[in-house]
């Protein structure tokens, strides 16, 4: 918000200003000035809000980029719930992991830039870490309570593990081409894992 006699930023809280559009406004800065040039008091500045009204939204820079991922953590869990207990396990990951990573068409180029920077900037790649542990409980004890087992058990964590290295591999593919569809590559991916466990699985 500018004001319209100086040109410059009004401070305030802005009635439209949600998590989704300051991660976009603050990918946009990343983008045009670099993650590390750009300062929080940059980001609230071109807002129009405060430096206290940024941390209402997000606890640190580092997690501008995720958005509001907690929530779309517990619409995973709820997805992956809701599905039929009959369903192959894998079968069920890889609706719940598309659906997850589906996002309508004006958010696209916005993930794009997300995804590249979450992949490619040092700072950025050890603080996904957590958010990535955090996605992986999420799987871990959905393949738990399928398996009946707790949900730090092996074999949970492997299924865990391999479907962020299965949708890691997608988004690296999909980021080298701007015509891929990351539906279409996610779908692929997850089923070759799905014959591949079949296979595994089948008598020799």
């Amino acid at each position: 918000m500018t004001d319209s006699q100086t040109g410059t930023a009004r401070l305030g809280r802005l009635p439209s200003t949600t998590r989704s559009e300051l991660s976009h406004l603050a990918l946009q800065l990343f983008m045009e000035n670099g993650f590390e040039a750009t300062t929080i008091d940059d980001i609230a500045l071109s807002a129009g809000i405060g430096r206290r009204t940024f941390f209402r939204y997000f606890p640190s820079k580092n997690d501008l980029p995720w958005g509001d991922f907690d929530a779309l953590l517990a619409q995973l869990r709820i997805r992956l719930h809701d599905l039929p207990r009959e369903q192959p396990l894998v079968e069920c990951l890889r609706l719940a992991v598309i659906e997850f990573n589906r996002f309508p068409a004006e958010e696209i180029p916005y993930h794009r830039r997300r995804m590249d920077l979450l992949l490619n900037v040092p700072s950025l790649v050890a603080h996904s870490t957590l958010r990535y542990a955090s996605w992986r409980q999420v799987i871990a004890e959905f393949a738990a309570d399928r398996l009946g087992l707790p949900h730090d058990h092996l074999e949970p964590q492997v299924i865990a593990w391999t479907a962020l290295a299965v949708s890691m591999s997608a988004y690296e593919e999909w980021l080298k081409h701007d015509d891929a569809d990351l539906s279409e590559l996610l779908d692929t991916a997850f089923r070759m894992l799905g014959k591949t466990v079949t296979e595994a699985g089948s008598p020799s």
